[in-house]
Formats: structure tokens, sequence, C-alpha cells
């Protein structure tokens, strides 16, 4: 997995389509294309957390799924939906490269950590 860039506007991302990301039936595991999608959206969480926040966690996601790939890579871009004092919301669009087919969208909700 490769970060490409953070902001507090978007997060890019991307992952070769490898043998270890693969489920047994010969496609790209769902958990590898969500691993790379909460990546990104926790990248982007940690760029953007107000002043003063120790953190975040995740405390809800969700995906949907169009399709799949079997080699070359996967791209995904992050944006925020909501940048909150005590929660986050951020989308993200998984594609295949090159082709730009798109292959799963999902969305998080983050906690915003303080200290004690």
């Amino acid at each position: 997995m490769e970060i490409l860039t953070v902001s507090r506007e978007a997060v890019e991302s991307r992952m070769s389509v490898q043998k270890k990301v693969m489920a047994p039936n010969g496609y790209l595991h769902a958990a590898s294309v969500v691993a790379l999608a909460d990546t990104s959206c926790g990248y982007g969480c940690v760029a953007s957390l107000p002043q003063g926040a120790s953190g975040f966690t995740t405390i809800e996601l969700k995906s949907n799924f169009f399709g799949t790939a079997r080699d070359g890579a996967i791209v995904c871009r992050a944006t925020p939906v909501h940048l909150g004092r005590t929660t986050q919301v951020w989308d993200a669009a998984v594609s295949v490269e090159g082709s730009g087919a798109r292959i799963a969208l999902f969305r998080c909700t983050q906690m915003v950590l303080w200290p004690k």
C-alpha cells in the first residue's frame, strides 16, 4: 500500500494487486479493498484532527462493491464529508488504476479522541 498524497481535502493511495491480497477464489479480497479505503480515510482524519485532539478511532464503516481486479493496481481517493469536533465522516472511492473502473465505495465514521 502506498499513500500518495495527504491533505485535509483528500487522500490518494494505491495498492498493487498481488497474490498476497487475493482471496482463495483468485479475485481481489474484499478485506484488501477495505484496508486501502480505511487506511486512506485514517490518514485524512489524522491530517484533519482539531487542535488538541489526541487521535481517533473508527466507530463505523460500510462498503459497497461493484467489481474487482485480478492484476495491475487499485487506487483510492478519500474525501471528508464532515469534520467535526467529536466525529469525522470520510468517503472513499476505489477504482482500477488506468481504466478508472470503480470497484467499491466506502464510508467511515471516526470518533475524535481527546486527552483525559
